[in-house]
């Protein structure tokens, strides 16, 4: 069952038509054209309801995807690492997305730090295939994923907040200015 919260979310995600993956040579470039229209769509969306929870590029043959993501917990951010590679058998077989610097730190997650998605997002998927895509993979995936681990990670102390020093950085950008 879905609640109505994701539901929503999931209405405002556009579906994708073109069932291809990384084999399939031209129909892949009409696939990922789908996915990348479909994947700007839902960060538009999160940026409009100021949801924005992370940032993603692929390689130039879109088969590994990169970025971060962040949850904001007790009004810290805490980032972290994201990356996944489009399976042989997409979109047939969902990607399985990692968070490589979490490795270990929980029991719903696999070697190389790939997030537990096998019984509540895996039956989804198979179900929507072809229609679901990267976007769907991370608002159904990776976003409750975090929103039940990083909280509890948190508590049990397995991970803390890292503040960026933004004025060491400035120190050093305003030194090499100065030497210019």
């Amino acid at each position: 069952m879905v609640d109505e919260s994701t539901r929503k979310t999931l209405s405002t995600i556009p579906l994708l038509k073109t069932k291809a993956g990384p084999r399939d040579k031209e129909l892949w470039v009409e696939r990922l054209k789908e996915e990348y229209q479909s994947l700007i769509k839902y960060v538009q969306n999160n940026k409009e309801a100021d949801n924005d929870w992370f940032r993603l590029e692929s390689n130039k043959e879109g088969t590994k995807w990169f970025g971060k993501c962040w949850f904001i917990h007790d009004l810290l951010k805490y980032e972290f690492d994201v990356e996944f590679d489009i399976p042989v058998t997409y979109p047939t077989t969902a990607p399985e997305i990692a968070l490589p610097e979490l490795d270990g730190k929980t029991a719903k997650m696999y070697r190389g730090g790939k997030i537990c998605l096998s019984d509540h997002f895996k039956p989804l998927w198979g179900r929507n295939v072809p229609r679901f895509g990267i976007g769907h993979a991370m608002a159904l995936g990776l976003g409750p994923w975090l929103a039940v681990e990083i909280p509890d990670l948190i508590a049990k102390g397995v991970i803390s907040y890292k503040e960026k020093n933004r004025i060491g950085y400035r120190v050093e950008f305003i030194k090499t200015y100065l030497l210019l």
